[in-house]
């Protein structure tokens, strides 16, 4: 049995008020989680989601399913990340890393977990990445 996962952010203004969004569907139930910030981007919105969604599901064994509209989530953690801690957080055009911290926070999460990382187009009418991006904004909401 696996583990879906729906995560979003969402930011008015950028920087400004935003939050995140997290769908968890197991076991014929849903979990809904948000939160926000005053001062934030999107990205970090988007980062934030996944990140609250893996602590929340730490000691699961399941493999878990997590959707993403975000490109920037999806190809940092699977692609760009190594190369990132090979050069010392640093981009291939050796300047720091954006949310470098954020990123370490989800890189350590996630290596205790079997995680399959997919890309959803947002705003598309997928139920899950819809739901996550109505409770990302509940999130920006709650601090606004």
């Amino acid at each position: 049995m696996s583990i879906k996962v729906y995560t979003d952010g969402a930011c008015r203004g950028n920087p400004g008020p935003g939050g995140w969004g997290v769908l968890i569907l197991f076991n014929n139930e849903e979990k809904e989680l948000f939160d926000g910030l005053k001062e934030t981007t999107n990205n970090q919105m988007e980062l934030q989601a996944a990140i609250e969604a893996l602590k929340h599901l730490r000691g699961h064994s399941e493999e878990i399913h997590l959707f993403t509209d975000s490109n920037y989530v999806r190809q940092g953690i699977t692609e760009w990340i190594n190369k990132w801690k090979i050069n010392n957080w640093k981009t291939s055009s050796k300047k720091p890393v954006a949310n470098k911290d954020l990123w370490i926070e989800l890189d350590e999460l996630s290596t205790s977990m079997n995680i399959i990382w997919n890309w959803v187009k947002g705003h598309s009418g997928d139920p899950g990445n819809e739901r996550a991006d109505q409770l990302a904004n509940l999130g920006v909401d709650s601090v606004s």
